[in-house]
């Protein structure tokens, strides 16, 4: 189950990285630059390349982190599912929550490295950090700034998710069986699709927020007079962001957000279920 989970993460990701590093990019810029100004500017200061920042530590994260929160998921899921057909929605909710909180705990450093390495080149030239890959990311962040910055921004990586396993687990798992008892959808491809797309959808919308609190909090230096960090917590990042900007600040980048999450999603479930699918086939056919 999590050597599936994992190559599945792998296999969905490598077709929306560059959505993600969109999205941070408006998410650590307070102008209203739109998606397709942030895109040229990507593309104009640093190329293609410039959209791929970052793939060592998304590639390190889908390898923990998605293998973690899928793979706890299934494990508890199938163990309170013993002896019955299905289990309520709320014990679903319940197991995404468990399963992601977990992941994201145990996982944060690497969050960090993943956004500080995307957000680089939004930062002035004599500002960047210029972290060669994810390992000395993690390295020169507990040289320069100490062991505990790994895990700056762990509250809100934590509540993000919670929110995005209890969802997108959740949701995918509930719909899947509500096409299918409902006879809307056989078993295939085309329920995957159309379960993963709800399930997306879902989890895009009520985990932005915290995204962005979480990218901000993450990616931010003290003030050079003061000393004092802009964001402090989750609920002061929470007020602050549309105190100074506006509410839709909380679900700015969604457009990149659901092409990277939603898409994610998409290539996360189909790849899983076939691989699920070709080890069952293995294992039957022994």
């Amino acid at each position: 189950k999590f050597v599936i989970s994992g190559l599945a993460g792998v296999s969905g990701w490598m077709f929306v990285h560059p959505f993600d590093v969109l999205k941070v990019r408006m998410q650590v810029n307070k102008s209203k630059v739109g998606a397709a100004g942030t895109l040229m500017n990507i593309y104009t200061k640093e190329g293609v390349g410039g959209l791929y920042s970052g793939l060592s530590a998304a590639v390190t994260r889908q390898l923990t982190y998605t293998t973690l929160r899928l793979g706890l998921y299934d494990v508890i899921r199938d163990k309170l599912t013993e002896g019955r057909s299905d289990i309520p929605f709320y014990l679903k909710l319940c197991t995404g929550l468990t399963a992601g909180a977990t992941a994201a705990t145990i996982c944060c450093p690497v969050e960090v490295s993943l956004v500080r390495m995307q957000a680089d080149g939004n930062r002035p030239i004599a500002d960047r950090r210029n972290y060669k890959h994810i390992f000395d990311a993690m390295h020169r962040v507990t040289a320069e700034e100490g062991i505990t910055t790994l895990w700056r921004g762990v509250v809100p990586t934590v509540f993000r998710g919670a929110v995005v396993s209890t969802t997108q687990l959740a949701t995918y798992d509930q719909a899947k069986s509500m096409l299918k008892s409902l006879n809307i959808l056989r078993d295939g491809i085309g329920l995957h699709l159309a379960s993963s797309l709800i399930s997306g959808f879902v989890y895009c919308f009520t985990s932005l927020p915290l995204d962005i609190c979480k990218t901000r909090m993450q990616d931010q230096k003290p003030d050079p007079k003061t000393g004092i960090l802009p964001y402090t917590s989750v609920f002061q990042a929470l007020y602050k962001i549309p105190q100074q900007e506006g509410i839709l600040a909380l679900w700015k980048g969604f457009g990149p957000y659901f092409a990277r999450g939603g898409g994610h999603t998409v290539g996360m479930f189909i790849f899983a279920e076939q691989y699920k699918t070709i080890v069952k086939n293995m294992y039957a056919s022994k």
